[in-house]
């Protein structure tokens, strides 16, 4: 993997013009706990970096997304789920299964721009599609002397206070690009590990230069622009009370498969990246 470096080093001089391609992809283990479970998941993450700026997002997610954007595109969508999700029964009738098909479980992207000294955050929140920005400064780092070896390159640690959580990264200066998994970025080399002190973790499993093009958001005229911390709040109040809303929205004789009284509460203190909404 080490070929990696000359490239990105004649190239990087180039990228500072174009802006539209990548010098490296990196994949990534995103691990979380559900907090309805109280269980650990994981979920596949890919990085596109150059060295102004990258995107975050999972791939499948971006391959739903970019069929979306269309008409032609969408329907083809639904025709592969449909497709990979019923089952005929022996009655004659017919069974969907949704886990049996490639549909779209994230829906976070984050977009890093050091020209712009910002970033973009798109997901969903409270069932609606929203986006935000906040300012590149908002994430500082501390420099120690630990060094940890992480897919053949020499990593060094740093640490961070960012939005209520202390967070541990392993970043490596043999690949001077200053981003990250998820919203990090701000180092001085490609952070390849990341932990949090609740827990959450991202831990590089490949990578390897690329000139794949780092597209803008699809469909962004489907968000609404809000404030982060007011998407939080928003996000926890509705895992709080989502079965009263849906049946504010759909009415009262809605049924669920599930006993909703046994239901956890969301502890953001537990469970959310950034807690920080919680202060006043």
């Amino acid at each position: 993997m080490k070929h990696i470096i000359p490239f990105l080093l004649m190239c990087m001089s180039v990228t500072a013009y174009t802006q539209e391609k990548a010098d490296v992809i990196v994949s990534y283990d995103m691990k979380s706990r559900n907090w309805e479970t109280d269980t650990v998941s994981s979920h596949k993450m890919t990085l596109l970096a150059n060295s102004k700026e990258s995107k975050f997002f999972n791939d499948l997610s971006l391959w739903s997304d970019s069929l979306s954007s269309t008409p032609e595109g969408k329907k083809q969508l639904q025709q592969i789920i449909m497709a990979a999700c019923m089952t005929q029964l022996p009655g004659g009738g017919m069974s969907v299964d949704l886990r049996k098909g490639p549909v779209k479980k994230i829906h976070t992207y984050v977009f890093n721009n050091l020209p712009e000294s910002k970033l973009k955050y798109y997901s969903k929140f409270s069932g609606d599609l929203c986006y935000y920005e906040e300012p590149s400064d908002e994430m500082q780092w501390e420099i120690s002397d630990s060094t940890m070896n992480i897919l053949g390159y020499e990593c060094s640690l740093a640490h961070s206070d960012y939005h209520g959580r202390k967070w541990d990264a392993w970043f490596t200066t043999e690949i001077p690009l200053p981003f990250g998994p998820w919203k990090f970025h701000g180092l001085p080399g490609i952070i390849l590990k990341a932990e949090s002190d609740n827990g959450i973790s991202y831990t590089a499993t490949g990578i390897e230069k690329t000139d794949r093009v780092i597209t803008p958001m699809y469909s962004a005229d489907d968000y609404q622009k809000t404030d982060r911390k007011k998407a939080l709040a928003e996000e926890e109040y509705y895992c709080n009370n989502r079965e009263s809303i849906i049946k504010a929205k759909f009415g009262g004789d809605v049924k669920f498969n599930y006993n909703t009284t046994d239901r956890p509460k969301y502890d953001a203190e537990k469970y959310a990246a950034e807690p920080d909404y919680k202060s006043k």
